[in-house]
C-alpha cells in the first residue's frame, strides 16, 4: 500500500496493491491495522454506496461538529472527479480545495491499479461523474445526522474549484444547488 500525503493536511491518496491476472484482480479495500496510520486511528462506522450517471455532481456536503465525518471514498464501477475543500478556520489552507481522478480497478498494461481518497472530518467533499453507472463507496467515521448535516456552494467563486466537463450541463439537485457560499456559511463553523 502507498500513501501520499497531500498539499492540504489531513488529505491523503492510497494506493493499495492489487493482485491480477487474466482471470481479473483481488484486493483489499480496507484492512484496519494498515489504514490506521493514515486515518489516524478512525472507527469507521457506516459504508455508503451512491450510483450516479455521467454529469451529475453531489456536492459539497459535510457534517457538523460534534457529528463530523471522515471518509474513504473510492469508485468501484466507473470513474468521477473527487473534490475536498477546507472548511476548518483554524486551518491555514481554509477555504482551498484538493481535487483527483478516480477510477474503478483497471488494467494499465500487465499491472491493476486502484486509487482510494482519506479526507477526515473538517472537509467539504462532492465529486462529479464522469461515466454513465459510476458507484462511488463511502466508508464513514459518523452515521447520517440530519441535525448536523451541511453543504458549500459546489461553484463557490471563492473557491474556484476546476471541475472537469461542462458545467452547465451537469445534473445538480436542488438542495446543492442551494448550499451557501464558504463566506457565508464561515459563521457558522
Amino acid at each position: 500500500m502507498q500513501i501520499e500525503k497531500c498539499a492540504i493536511e489531513g488529505l491523503a491518496v492510497i494506493t493499495p496493491q492489487v493482485f491480477g491476472d487474466e482471470r481479473g484482480y483481488f484486493l483489499e479495500s480496507f484492512q484496519d491495522g494498515r489504514y490506521r496510520e493514515v486515518t489516524g486511528g478512525a472507527d469507521f462506522v457506516q459504508d455508503n454506496l451512491s450510483h450516479s450517471q455521467k454529469g451529475v455532481l453531489r456536492g459539497l456536503h459535510f457534517q457538523r461538529a460534534p457529528h463530523m465525518q471522515g471518509k474513504l471514498v473510492g469508485a468501484v464501477q466507473g470513474s468521477l472527479f473527487d473534490v475536498a475543500v477546507d472548511i476548518r478556520p483554524e486551518s491555514p489552507t481554509f477555504g482551498q480545495w484538493y481535487g483527483l481522478s478516480l477510477h474503478a480497478p483497471r488494467r494499465v498494461g500487465e499491472q491493476w491499479e486502484w486509487t482510494q481518497f482519506w479526507i477526515p472530518g473538517g472537509f467539504a467533499h462532492g465529486f462529479v461523474a464522469l461515466e454513465d453507472d459510476t458507484i462511488f463507496s463511502y466508508k464513514c467515521t459518523d452515521t447520517y445526522h440530519p441535525e448536523s448535516d451541511a453543504g458549500v456552494m459546489w461553484n463557490d467563486p471563492e473557491i474556484n474549484i476546476s471541475w472537469p466537463g461542462e458545467k452547465d450541463s451537469f445534473i445538480i439537485s436542488p438542495k446543492d444547488q442551494n448550499h451557501p457560499t464558504l463566506k457565508e456559511l464561515e459563521k457558522l463553523l
